[in-house]
């Protein structure tokens, strides 16, 4: 999730490193803090195969920046990252969030629609929290209302999800099945 953060703002604009830790802290930071300790270890692993290239620049202060900049390589990899999610990418909301908000780095429509198409796969599949021996329960069934309102919540979330998916795969021109 993170190598795919850096490589989706980096293909926006180069940025160096304490942008972009401000940006993946905005997109993910709520649920998954960034810290300087795990951001510039994946920025090396990335810059080793070749995906980012970095520029020392003079700071506005006194110490040099180090400015990252997506290679080509980088670009294709994200691209391909986009095109062919994990299975997790797909079903781990904080993932899918990430892979979604560079899907539009996909320039193929129907690249975009084939992702979309896997998650509302997903969320069409039947799913519950909770269960009754092997049988999934329904929010009606649940008398504890805390456990209640998680199934509630859910089910409200995976349908305004499923018509957002819907809609948007009709607008691609991909079938949404």
């Amino acid at each position: 999730m993170l190598e795919l953060a850096i490589l989706g703002f980096l293909y926006d604009a180069p940025l160096h490193g304490y942008e972009l830790r401000k940006r993946i802290t905005a997109l993910t930071g709520h649920v998954r803090p960034v810290a300087e300790s795990t951001l510039y270890p994946a920025i090396k692993r990335l810059e080793a195969a070749g995906l980012l290239a970095r520029t020392t620049q003079p700071g506005s202060v006194a110490a040099p920046r180090h400015v990252l900049t997506l290679t080509d390589e980088g670009r294709n990899e994200l691209r391909r990252r986009l095109a062919e999610p994990v299975r997790r990418d797909i079903t781990d909301e904080n993932r899918w969030f990430t892979l979604l908000a560079f899907l539009g780095h996909l320039e193929d429509p129907s690249a975009q629609a084939a992702v979309l198409r896997q998650r509302l796969a997903f969320l069409e599949e039947p799913a519950s929290f909770f269960y009754e021996g092997d049988r999934p329960l329904r929010a009606e069934e649940v008398a504890d209302p805390f456990r209640r309102g998680i199934l509630t919540i859910a089910r409200a979330t995976s349908q305004a999800e499923m018509a957002w998916l819907v809609a948007t795969l009709d607008s691609l021109g991909g079938d949404s099945g």
